[in-house]
């Protein structure tokens, strides 16, 4: 599921979607909604990442990215688990799986 943006409908996008199988499902422009989940995530991590940091080299990138994503993943609050962090939902004995 993905929006209509340029590098979403290009068509290297549709050729690598058809090599690979992967049907495209693009929501209805101006309805950001009907993609939520990956809209959140975009300005989360531009946020945070992105707009937070001047790179030199793309190794800087992948390096933050990926303790970005271990601090959100792990520790930061989320409000589907009533505000807690993952490690303290599962730390009273909830499923975090």
């Amino acid at each position: 599921v993905m929006d209509n943006g340029p590098e979403m409908t290009s068509k290297a996008m549709f050729l690598w979607s058809q090599e690979f199988g992967v049907k495209l499902h693009f929501i209805q422009p101006g309805k950001p909604t009907q993609n939520a989940f990956i809209e959140r995530f975009n300005r989360t991590y531009r946020e945070d990442i992105l707009d937070a940091y001047i790179f030199d080299h793309i190794n800087e990138v992948k390096q933050l990215s990926e303790e970005w994503r271990i601090d959100y993943n792990q520790n930061h609050p989320h409000k589907a688990l009533m505000g807690m962090s993952p490690m303290q939902y599962k730390q009273l004995g909830f499923d975090t799986t």
